[in-house]
């Protein structure tokens, strides 16, 4: 199993697929083992590096706490441990929230930058998630699929539009407890996320940028996708037919990401 040591950090990391260099990022709570990066529609025009976190999945967990700026910067430590001087850098949710800040502190790193279902921080913030914790795990459940898609609705044979069998596989895995570190990681990393700000900062992305939005978003609505797509200076904006899921609602969306990259 490829493993790279980063400082502190024993990383875990996949890299699936020919093409460009793409470094893929991923959310809260990300673990390789549940996301089955071999199957991700990127690998299909570019070489992908799919990593587990600091604190997340088979990657060690150092003392808390953590920072974004941390995350950023292991993200750039493991890009140039394999070899890469620069790439494209997809991240979706909280991993959007860490390639802002890799586009702004390792801004020679990115080629072209894709935001999905994210947002800056500041005035313009994803839900607080850090602050549901202490619900019990059912009544945690439940407010988290209404804010992946605000229609969700448990009475429907199809209860959030476009998911289908994932939406059983997903409460699974929520209602599934973690191991006493990957919680630890999980937390710190909540609370990285509820530190993150650089609304006035975004300015400073150079990279060719795509902000992609669920309509139907609550955790990270589609006003924060319009302020990320106003304020970086080369930016477009597409929303998408879904929540914060829309990767997996919309088979458009991936197709429209990659021409994005391609695109000379």
């Amino acid at each position: 199993m490829p493993f790279t040591q980063i400082g502190e950090l024993h990383v875990y990391y996949e890299i699936h697929g020919t093409g460009p260099s793409l470094l893929n990022i991923s959310g809260s709570g990300g673990d390789l083992r549940a996301t089955f990066p071999a199957r991700n529609p990127l690998n299909k025009n570019f070489t992908v590096l799919h990593f587990d976190q600091r604190g997340l999945g088979q990657t060690s967990t150092p003392a808390t706490p953590y920072s974004m700026r941390q995350y950023a910067d292991d993200a750039a430590a493991l890009v140039g441990a394999i070899g890469w001087d620069h790439c494209h850098v997809v991240g979706a949710s909280f991993g959007g929230m860490v390639a802002q800040h890799l586009a702004i502190h390792h801004e020679d790193l990115v080629d072209r930058l894709v935001l999905n279902c994210t947002s800056p921080g500041g005035s313009a913030s994803s839900f607080p998630l850090h602050t549901i914790q202490p619900l019990d795990i059912e009544a945690r459940i439940e407010l988290l699929l209404g804010l992946y898609d605000c229609r969700w609705d448990p009475g429907k044979s199809d209860p959030i539009p476009g998911l289908g069998p994932y939406y059983d596989r997903m409460i699974e895995r929520m209602r599934t407890p973690r191991e006493p570190a990957a919680e630890q990681g999980f937390l710190a990393q909540l609370e990285a996320r509820g530190n993150h700000d650089v609304v006035n900062r975004l300015h400073h992305i150079s990279a060719p940028t795509l902000v992609c939005a669920g309509e139907f978003d609550d955790l990270a609505p589609v006003a924060n996708s319009h302020v990320l797509a106003d304020r970086i200076p080369n930016a477009q904006l597409k929303i998408f037919d879904g929540g914060h899921l829309f990767l997996l609602q919309d088979r458009s969306a991936f197709d429209h990401i990659a021409a994005f990259l391609l695109d000379d």
